[in-house]
């Protein structure tokens, strides 16, 4: 094969999950952002989704990393090899050059931080790579006029961070960047089952009973009693430290999540009270729109126009705005370059 010469592509480089979208063909890949490596030999054995099946049970010789905390490469190393091996498997290709990138990136990222993003992409070829800010690649992705005078809102809700912004004409006026997202969910509702059922559980088990069963505030019958269901949780019992089964309502995970909760809707609260009159009255009269993962923990919406009087919605394509968002960009490169902070291949 030889080399692909056009393939320009977006990147949403998550903490919990990376895509990528490929210009004019969309995206295709979406993987947990894992890695799996055999200490012994020094090799990668799996990275993806066949990497996370590995979180929690792998032998002392299998390191299983997340390279990356909070947002951020917290394992450079780690995560180039990851990039490279999805990069691989979105073109067919591990020899692709002359390409340009935009990767999303949390919008409270350092200088430093945006720079060893770039550094991971421009290893993999890449002759041109923007770096583009998640709320904005989000509200691209959702369909928001972000070139308007019109401001618009976003926050997106990823796996280590959750983003909030204000945007118009073509930039962020406003933006509250919080290292608080799915991931601490996730510790949320394991500590919580802990403290109430004296169970421990895996990072896998929270996940899937924040998916299953996680909500911001419970639904209510035509009597106005709340709307109770249970899902199974396994674990180790504290008290015998054997293994149990137990029956956890959507009740215990709304309650476990609270906190986390109320954390993401101060920060809607700061980004609005920051906002200059104009700019506040736009996103009185037009809302906001949530993105990411996070965005869909069941009625978070309504918990946020309840507390904030500003009237939210779930993007549709939430889990996967920033990643087609970072790809449409690429469309208009004049306009990108307002968008992003463009740094070229020495």
């Amino acid at each position: 094969m030889g080399f692909l010469t056009t393939k320009d592509m977006g990147i949403d480089l998550g903490t919990a999950n990376t895509l990528i979208y490929v210009k004019d063909v969309g995206i295709v890949l979406n993987e947990p952002s894992v890695i799996a490596l055999d200490k012994r030999r020094n090799v990668i054995i799996a990275v993806g989704e066949a990497a996370k099946e590995m979180i929690g049970k792998a032998p002392d010789n299998i390191l299983v990393v997340r390279p990356l905390r909070d947002g951020v490469i917290s394992d450079f190393d780690r995560t180039a090899d990851m990039l490279k091996a999805f990069i691989s498997r979105a073109t067919s290709s591990n020899r692709i050059r002359n390409f340009r990138v935009v990767v999303g990136v949390p919008s409270g990222v350092t200088n430093v931080e945006k720079k060893a993003v770039e550094e991971v992409v421009r290893q993999m070829g890449a002759s041109e790579v923007f770096i583009l800010e998640e709320p904005m690649a989000a509200a691209i992705g959702a369909g928001l006029d972000v070139d308007s005078s019109t401001a618009c809102m976003i926050a997106d809700i990823g796996g280590g961070t959750t983003d909030i912004a204000i945007i118009a004409l073509m930039g962020i006026v406003n933006k509250t960047s919080i290292r608080h997202a799915g991931d601490k969910f996730n510790d949320a509702i394991i500590q919580y089952i802990r403290k109430r059922y004296s169970l421990n559980i895996g990072e896998k088990t929270a996940e899937r009973l924040k998916i299953e069963a996680g909500a911001a505030c419970l639904d209510v019958d035509e009597n106005g009693e709340e709307i109770i269901e249970t899902v199974k949780a396994s674990g180790l019992d504290l008290l015998t430290g054997l293994p149990k089964v137990i029956d956890v309502t959507n009740r215990d995970i709304m309650l476990g999540l609270q906190e986390s909760i109320d954390i993401v809707i101060d920060g809607v609260k700061t980004t609005i009270e920051e906002a200059k009159p104009e700019i506040a009255a736009d996103i009185a009269a037009n809302g906001m729109v949530l993105a990411g993962g996070g965005a869909m923990i069941k009625n978070l919406d309504k918990l946020i126009t309840k507390r904030t009087g500003i009237a939210a919605r779930v993007a549709e394509n939430a889990f996967e705005a920033v990643a087609i968002g970072t790809g449409i960009s690429l469309n208009d490169i004049e306009k990108l370059k307002i968008y992003a902070s463009s740094v070229k291949r020495r």
